[in-house]
C-alpha cells in the first residue's frame, strides 16, 4: 500500500476520532449545562459557597418582617423566603440575610445577594436590569392619615387631591399617588419608610401612601390614633415578585419554589396568616 493511499484511511479515521471527541465533548457540557441549570442546591451557584444570600431593606416592618430581624422567620416575607429556600433544597443555617436599600435591589449593577425580597413591584422598566420571579403576592395601596384628620371619611380618591402626602421614592406607592391621585401639589418624597412615617408623625403631610398591609400595621402598632382611610389599586395592577440578578440561572428556580407552594396551599397559608389585615379598609375609587 502507497504512502498516499496509507494516509487517506489515516484521515478519516483520524476525523472520526475528532467528531468522535467533540460529541464526547458537546455531551459533556451538555450535562454540564443541565447540571448548571439544575435547581437542586448541591448544584446551584450561590453568591456565597454555601449558602443562600437572601436580601431585603432596613427598617424591616411588620407584616413582612417582625422585631425587624428578617432571619426570624416571622412576617409574611420572611416566612416566604425561607419556605422558597426549603424547596430549593437549603437548610435554615444555611441562609444568610443580607441589607440591601429598595432601589438598589433592582438597580443595574451587581448583586450581592441571590434574590431579594422587599415588596418589589413587577415593572418593565425594572425588568431591564434585573429578573423578577413569577409573582407571590398581590398589592393594594393604602392611605394613612393622623389622628382627628379632616381627611377621616371621605369616599373617593377626589378627596386626596388637595393634600400633602408624603411616600417613598421609587416606589409603586409613588406612582400611584402620581397617576391615580394626581394630587394639585406635587407629593413630598422622602428616602425610606422611616422617613415617610416621622414626616405623618410630625405634621408634614396631611397622609401617607404605603402598601395596604404595611398601613393596616402602622395604624395598629406605630401611629397611635392613625386610621386607614382607604386603599385603592395601582395602576396596571401591583405585583411582587423576587428580584434577582439579569440572566441569573437562580430565576427559574426561585420561580418554580414560589409555583409549588402556591399548587401544595402553603403560599396561601403564610399569606392568610400573616396579611389577614390588609382588607380592612374601604375601597377609594
Amino acid at each position: 500500500m502507497s504512502r498516499y493511499r496509507l494516509l487517506l484511511l489515516i484521515v478519516p479515521v483520524f476525523a472520526l476520532a475528532l467528531l468522535a471527541g467533540c460529541s464526547s465533548d458537546d455531551s459533556s457540557s451538555g450535562e454540564q449545562t443541565a447540571v448548571a441549570t439544575s435547581c437542586d442546591f448541591a448544584d446551584l451557584k450561590t453568591y456565597k459557597d454555601g449558602f443562600l444570600t437572601i436580601a431585603t431593606d432596613s427598617p424591616a416592618y411588620p407584616p413582612y418582617f417582625e422585631d425587624d430581624n428578617p432571619s426570624n422567620g416571622k412576617g409574611f416575607e420572611s416566612a416566604l423566603a425561607y419556605a422558597i429556600a426549603d424547596e430549593m433544597g437549603f437548610e435554615k443555617d444555611g441562609i444568610e440575610w443580607a441589607k440591601v436599600p429598595f432601589n438598589a435591589a433592582y438597580a443595574p449593577g451587581e448583586k450581592k445577594f441571590d434574590f431579594d425580597l422587599n415588596q418589589i413591584s413587577i415593572k418593565p422598566s425594572r425588568e431591564k436590569a434585573v429578573d423578577f420571579s413569577v409573582p407571590y403576592y398581590t398589592a393594594s395601596q393604602g392611605v394613612l392619615v393622623g389622628k382627628g384628620s379632616d381627611l377621616e371619611g371621605i369616599t373617593s380618591i377626589d378627596g386626596l387631591k388637595d393634600a400633602t402626602i408624603g411616600v417613598q421614592i421609587g416606589t409603586t406607592s409613588l406612582d400611584a399617588v402620581e397617576d391615580e391621585i394626581q394630587p394639585s401639589t406635587d407629593p413630598k418624597v422622602f428616602d425610606n419608610s422611616n422617613d415617610v412615617v416621622s414626616a405623618l408623625n410630625q405634621g408634614q403631610v396631611d397622609a401617607i401612601v404605603v402598601d395596604l398591609p404595611q398601613a393596616i400595621y402602622l395604624r395598629d402598632a406605630i401611629v397611635s390614633g392613625s386610621s386607614v382611610v382607604g386603599q385603592f389599586d395601582a395602576p396596571g395592577g401591583d405585583q411582587w415578585g423576587a428580584v434577582l440578578d439579569k440572566g441569573s440561572q437562580m430565576t427559574a428556580c426561585v420561580s418554580q419554589a414560589i409555583e409549588n407552594l402556591e399548587d401544595d396551599g402553603t403560599l396561601e397559608e403564610i399569606t392568610d396568616k400573616w396579611m389577614s389585615g390588609a382588607a380592612d379598609a374601604p375601597k377609594l375609587n
